[in-house]
């Protein structure tokens, strides 16, 4: 879900280990890409040029019980009984990406009994909210933001992907949707409702409310948060035209510590079409604004060129914020990151922004088709970015899977780009070391002019050049800049330039089974299912003060972390909720990982 429902604990899992052993630093890099449109990957529908298809889209759950993640996708311009009515599709899953089946729910399919009219728009916004009505399957909500309906629909689903029932809650625009997480601990999920051309403080300046609901999928809208220019807190900064709000936003939860909750909004026509993020601090009981940041070209952090002038759809410039999506620790320094697109700059740019805790950008890197590994073959008007969602381990791998909307372009129904990421070691050679001979992949350095022949580079945008290039091998300059990448033939040198040399090592290094750490050492745990207390047992009698044990919740949040001084224990999940943990021993210096069941 786009709050992150499923934020991977796997970043959190190597932060830790990458905390045990300061000389390996893990990042993130690309896996490969499925890509979903009709008639291909397994998506058979009938879908049409312009139905914009994957307009939004989010994970919603495993809906048929088939242990996959499913997701949710808004077809806006569909003609189901009425031109532009709009649509929207639960995909099911294949563990590799590929769609297994699809279920339609329009005015005419899906058991959607709701008379919509030309340019109601239904999907425009879609987000997974998980199970509001207790029935065991999750549950999705979508909007119809044309003026002639204005709606909030919340769907309850059947297991086949068809709709048991439907809340309407009328008079709310939504042109995006995203779910938040429980905010205000009522136990249930909370909405975010962005309307970029909203005219409150001034034209197209744009606003957001942050939706609750009760537990029948009515809003209260009593409790509605309004953050435009006159309402919520936000004060000065936005102009006309700057549609802030964009069409989703990212919750990144209080990632400076000092109690705030920090949420991404975009405002993706500002400075003449560039585009920008803000980073909002909310109160976390009124969630009214208490400070803000603003992140765009050459300001706190980013400084990329975005482009400016008429684009083929009649929008200026690159629109960078449109789309935002919490993608968990994808560098290792604690801090969560955020992926966004520039989705107007040429045929459209992913970025991964690396945040500081204090909210400004530490570094980024992009996704296109000639950088970020993926190898994509996107044409002109695809308008890559336009959407994006987090998807979680959907291989059970270790690995995430993020989605990007695009296929704007004419001619298309839309299309949706799966993408994979993997952890990667980087591991630092020791003492001040750098790779020689060998065959040079890529470089940003002169050595016989001793000086950088493009940009410098920080640490995770050499890191993405190893991806790029398949390298093993990289050596890096934390004074300069420098980056260069080396293919297996390279050999280690001593530097005398204070270089550091790295090896990258991209596999996948958390598993869930419960198979030897190594050759000496065995653990079980058990009861799997379990109500309570959860044992175990290791076959060793000593251990060291590096020997422990952590458990992490599905959100990625460590609950329990302790040193391992016996060869058994039991830990106590009694006081946590339902659902699924995953234990993790870091044993004689490596680490094994069991997923865990709490009834």
């Amino acid at each position: 879900m786009k709050f992150n429902l499923l934020v991977s604990l796997l970043f959190s899992v190597f932060l830790f280990i990458s905390n045990i052993d300061a000389q390996i630093s893990t990042l993130w890099g690309p896996d490969g890409f499925v890509k979903i449109e009709n008639g291909s990957s397994g998506m058979m529908a009938d879908l049409e040029p312009g139905d914009r298809f994957s307009r939004d889209h989010d994970q919603a759950g495993d809906i048929n019980g088939d242990g996959i993640i499913d997701l949710v996708i808004g077809a806006r311009s569909d003609d189901d009984g009425a031109t532009d009515a709009g649509a929207v599709y639960i995909v099911f899953l294949n563990s590799d990406g590929t769609v297994q089946s699809n279920q339609k729910i329009s005015m005419l399919e899906g058991g959607f009994n709701e008379t919509l009219l030309d340019n109601n728009f239904f999907g425009y916004g879609v987000a997974g909210i998980g199970d509001y009505d207790n029935d065991g399957i999750p549950d999705i909500a979508a909007s119809a933001p044309s003026s002639t309906n204005n709606a909030l629909y919340i769907i309850f689903l059947n297991s086949d992907g068809t709709v048991k029932d439907y809340v309407k809650n009328p008079n709310i625009i939504a042109q995006g949707l995203s779910a938040i997480g429980d905010i205000n601990n009522d136990g249930r999920i909370d909405l975010v409702a962005c309307d970029p051309n909203s005219d409150l403080g001034g034209n197209n300046r744009g606003a957001i409310d942050i939706l609750f609901l009760d537990d029948s999928g009515q809003v209260l809208t009593n409790n509605t948060v309004n953050i435009s220019s006159v309402n919520g807190g936000f004060g000065a900064g936005l102009e006309n035209n700057d549609k802030f709000g964009g069409r989703e936003v990212a919750m990144l939860g209080d990632i400076d510590n000092d109690g705030t909750l920090e949420m991404a909004v975009g405002a993706f026509t500002s400075d003449g079409g560039k585009g920008a993020i803000w980073m909002l601090s909310l109160n976390s009981t009124t969630f009214n604004v208490e400070s803000k940041l603003k992140i765009t070209e050459g300001l706190n952090g980013f400084y990329d060129t975005l482009t400016l002038g008429a684009n083929p759809n009649g929008s200026e410039g690159a629109n960078f914020g449109h789309a935002l999506c919490k993608v968990g620790d994808l560098n290792g320094d604690g801090i969560p990151d955020l992926m966004t697109g520039a989705n107007q700059q040429n045929e459209g740019w992913g970025y991964i922004l690396y945040l500081n805790a204090d909210k400004t950008v530490k570094t980024y890197s992009r996704i296109n088709n000639t950088e970020g590994g993926f190898e994509f073959n996107l044409t002109a008007e695809d308008r890559f970015s336009r959407s994006i969602s987090f998807v979680g381990d959907l291989k059970g791998d270790g690995t995430i899977a993020v989605n990007y909307g695009a296929g704007a372009g004419a001619g298309s129904a839309g299309a949706l780009y799966l993408l994979f990421f993997k952890p990667c070691e980087f591991t630092q050679q020791e003492g001040l070391n750098h790779w020689i001979g060998g065959n040079t992949l890529f470089t940003n350095w002169s050595h016989p002019d001793q000086m950088l022949t493009s940009d410098s580079l920080t640490f995770e945008q050499c890191s993405f050049k190893a991806f790029e290039t398949d390298a093993p091998y990289i050596t890096y300059n934390f004074n300069d800049g420098r980056c260069i990448c080396k293919d297996s033939t390279a050999a280690l040198a001593v530097s005398m330039e204070l270089s550091t040399a790295f090896s990258n090592e991209c596999n996948t290094f958390i598993t869930t089974s419960t198979d030897e750490i190594n050759t000496e050492t065995t653990i079980m745990v058990f009861p799997n299912p379990t109500n309570s207390e959860v044992f175990f047992e290791i076959n060793q009698t000593a251990f060291s003060e590096n020997d422990i044990v952590s458990v992490f919740s599905s959100l990625g949040s460590q609950i329990y972390l302790s040193k391992i001084n016996s060869s058994e224990a039991k830990i106590d999940l009694s006081n946590y909720p339902r659902g699924i943990y995953f234990v993790v021993f870091t044993v004689n210096g490596k680490s094994e990982t069991f997923k865990v069941l709490k009834e």
